[in-house]
């Protein structure tokens, strides 16, 4: 399990930016999703929910 530490290291974003997303507080922006999908090797779709896949 990542850490929020090492998640906003990974995505180049602050440690608090991962902690509002991870709160509902806010959302990652694009580019944010974008690096997200490359870390995790996952689509945008499934990401946002509208696939399973």
């Amino acid at each position: 399990m990542l850490s929020q530490r090492d998640m906003a290291q990974i995505l180049h974003v602050s440690q608090v930016a991962v902690c509002r997303w991870e709160q509902g507080v806010n959302s990652p922006n694009i580019e944010a999703l974008y690096r997200i999908c490359k870390a995790f090797d996952v689509t945008a779709d499934y990401m946002l929910g509208l696939s399973d896949i």
